[in-house]
């Protein structure tokens, strides 16, 4: 595998609707997430990465700024990439870009089954287990 490319891209660019194109891929098609669930109106304010690996977007996530810390979500990798660090690539780069501004407060909901993936990263489950489009998550913070 080549090197991976970690960008910020803005929302209204061809980047940023290959990562859209990916996330319905990933949460509409794969996981059977409702359309009108997937994308919503926190797209126009979030700051969108991208992972590109041989000039293909293989992996997406946003963050939305919180008063609190940044939450990050929507982190999708394409199949054929998946298992080579990509999503944990696309996390190291959006912390380490945003550790400044929110003093390391990180917060994300992971699907039940993901967990492990962001205990790896610093981030510590807490909460009851809860549904988001029909798919079990819990809350998960890293401070």
């Amino acid at each position: 595998m080549s090197d991976i490319t970690i960008l910020t891209v803005p929302v209204f660019s061809a980047l940023a609707n290959l990562a859209f194109n990916l996330r319905r891929e990933v949460f509409v098609i794969e996981q059977k997430v409702p359309p009108e669930e997937e994308l919503d109106s926190e797209d126009l304010t979030a700051i969108h990465m991208v992972a590109i690996v041989d000039g293909e977007v293989c992996g997406t996530l946003r963050i939305l700024r919180r008063p609190e810390h940044y939450k990050i979500g929507r982190v999708a990798v394409s199949q054929p990439y998946r298992g080579m660090g990509i999503a944990r690539a696309l996390m190291v780069k959006a912390m380490e870009e945003r550790r400044e501004e929110c003093g390391d407060r990180f917060y994300l909901t992971s699907q039940s089954d993901k967990v492990g993936f962001y205990e790896k990263l610093g981030f510590t489950a807490f909460g009851e287990e809860f549904m988001d489009a029909g798919i079990p998550h819990l809350a998960m913070k890293n401070y």
